[in-house]
């Protein structure tokens, strides 16, 4: 037989089987009980992670997930409003169809979890546009393609398969390229209060990144800082080339987290394909309480601070799938922001997230009373993966900045009330006369740029001398 003939011959074969799996008639449940965001349905029975579509009286439906069962009943939360919703209402499953059998390809039967996963459109039609968290436009610049396609969850990645971090990504910031260098494939943390300017340098980040695609997750923020983001920090330079994927704080809880993982799955997507993607998150303790409002709604007992045990279980899941992909591949550096005063130890998520990010900057509060952007403090802020991407003389210089930084700051009442003698401390005085200069390095403006060479170049002329 030729190989014409047995390619038509296990396509028909591949089809044929595929239509055998096919359920000749439509299953469904009735809606019994609303709890808050929490709805309750018998009659059917779903695997967790399933989508439905309850049908509202008159004509609408609504679609929602399964986040829980218990016995016969299933516990579900919507993706949107509830209302209108009446006892008894149709629930029916959202099953994911298989892919069609293609002439010369093997069938893919659905065994793994992210193939019964919800699919939602990823690609270049995604450039330069503003979606929600369930794939649909929030722009007026017309409907998306379905294709291609991709899964809101992924396969753990091979930590052996990952390529290290041996390349430095240009942020366009100063003090983050000479002092705080960001390697490709690094995941940050950018820890801050509320008000501190972390959207600003977020947003300067993206306009002047080396990343050639940027995908921002805008979760559980304001509506109005999702429009200003895109406008003034982000600009129409920066949205060229960036992804938006905004799912704010008056939607579902459900909506939130399926905001973030379809920002990651766009990220990852990209990344596949063998380009570099600067992925931006704001904020993960948006992430968390999110899931917080669906664990405790479901039943699960609170153990830390009123977060459940799954909330710890599900940051890492996420910020695991960021990095490096495969040796010569693409990559996806991240910025996660975490909403966390000072050096709050106290704080569970941004304990938590500081232990398994690659390095994290802080943004302090009395920096930016006092007029100083970006209010990054030098003291407390860490790049795990910069000792293998600098030279020992950068290394060095980078020491010697910190070591006068902090030398300063310890005297600095000392200093203000009079009682130094100059003369006493060395190590003081070279910190006294740098200050000045110090203090501007660590300053940019909004519209300003600073290269990787630009900055190096900079803290060269401002320290020449090493430790």
């Amino acid at each position: 037989m030729s190989p014409h003939c047995a390619a038509w011959r296990d396509l028909l074969a591949n089809t044929r089987n595929q239509l055998s799996e096919v359920v000749p008639f439509q299953t469904s449940g009735r809606l019994t009980r609303i709890s808050g965001l929490v709805m309750e349905a018998s009659g059917l029975k779903l695997p967790l992670g399933s989508s439905c579509r309850i049908q509202v009286p008159g004509d609408g439906t609504i679609e929602a997930e399964v986040v829980g069962f218990a016995g016969e009943r299933l516990y579900m939360m919507p993706t949107e409003d509830v209302y209108g919703l009446a006892p008894g209402s149709h629930v029916t499953p959202l099953e994911i169809p298989p892919p069609p059998p293609k002439v010369g390809q093997a069938a893919q039967p659905f065994r793994r979890a992210f193939d019964r996963a919800k699919h939602l459109p990823v690609g270049e039609q995604l450039l330069g546009r503003v979606v929600d968290g369930n794939g649909r436009p929030l722009d007026k610049l017309g409907p998306l393609d379905n294709k291609p396609a991709r899964s809101l969850i992924s396969r753990p990645f091979n930590p052996l398969h990952r390529a290290p971090i041996a390349q430095t990504l240009d942020v366009g910031i100063r003090s983050i390229n000479s002092l705080l260098t960001i390697g490709r494939g690094q995941r940050m943390g950018l820890f801050a209060g509320s008000g501190v300017g972390k959207s600003v340098l977020l947003g300067m980040m993206a306009r002047y990144t080396a990343a050639e695609i940027i995908v921002v997750g805008l979760i559980g923020e304001r509506g109005r800082e999702v429009k200003e983001f895109i406008e003034q920090n982000l600009g129409e330079e920066g949205l060229k080339r960036s992804v938006v994927v905004a799912a704010p704080a008056d939607v579902s809880p459900l909506m939130r987290l399926q905001g973030a993982s379809y920002a990651t799955s766009i990220a990852e997507y990209f990344r596949d394909q063998g380009r570099h993607v600067l992925l931006i998150m704001d904020s993960l303790t948006r992430y968390a309480m999110a899931q917080r409002e669906i664990s405790l709604a479901v039943g699960e007992p609170p153990v830390t601070r009123g977060y459940p045990p799954s909330v710890f279980a599900r940051l890492p899941q996420l910020v695991e799938r960021a990095g490096n992909g495969l040796m010569g591949g693409g990559s996806i550096t991240a910025f996660y922001t975490v909403l966390a005063e000072g050096d709050d130890q106290q704080d569970p998520i941004a304990d938590a997230a500081r232990a398994i990010l690659d390095g994290h900057i802080v943004l302090n509060r009395q920096l930016a009373d006092a007029g100083h952007y970006p209010a990054i403090d030098i003291e407390q802020s860490i790049s795990r993966a910069m000792t293998n991407l600098i030279t020992p003389t950068h290394l060095e210089r980078v020491r010697r900045f910190k070591q006068l930084y902090s030398r300063y700051q310890r005297a600095r009442d000392l200093i203000a009330v009079g009682a130094y003698v100059p003369g006493s401390d060395p190590l003081l005085d070279r910190a006294i006369e740098v200050h000045a200069p110090m203090d501007a390095f660590l300053q940019q403006e909004i519209e300003e740029r600073a290269d990787t060479g630009q900055s190096l170049a900079a803290l060269n002329g401002l320290l020449p001398e090493a430790l």
